[in-house]
């Protein structure tokens, strides 16, 4: 049940937009061990700009396939955010041609009965999940 919210700048293709899509579901269902439809994912696509993605004095560099990941979700161990951290760049890597150095991740977390999935209802406190 994380939901990722993508911010990126335009110019992907549905294709790209799609396999980026995917390679983060792999880390979410690798990392988070969710079932396979427990997928919610929103790309913002942004102007150049309006975003400003900098490196807090790292020396990161960035280019045009940067992407800025938050995920909302549970509370998750450190142990599931690092395998998370390292799935989402290896996959993103691999089937995208993103460079992990191309990737900003945030965690937001909240508790399940923060969650509605449908119907207006709480489905984690009815018990339905």
């Amino acid at each position: 049940m994380p939901l990722l919210m993508f911010d990126v700048l335009e110019g992907r293709s549905e294709a790209e937009t799609k396999a980026m899509l995917d390679a983060a579901h792999r880390a979410v269902l690798t990392a988070f061990k969710v079932p396979e439809r427990d997928r919610y994912q929103i790309v913002h696509e942004n102007k150049p700009y309006q975003m400003v993605i900098q490196d807090t004095g790292l020396g990161i560099e960035r280019t045009e396939k940067v992407v800025v990941l938050r995920v909302f979700t549970s509370p998750r161990s450190p142990e599931q955010k690092a395998l998370f951290l390292t799935e989402l760049c290896r996959e993103l890597h691999e089937y995208c041609g993103i460079a992990p150095s191309d990737v900003m991740v945030s965690f937001i977390n909240n508790d399940r009965s923060d969650w509605s999935f449908g119907n207006g209802v709480a489905q984690y406190l009815t018990g339905e999940l």
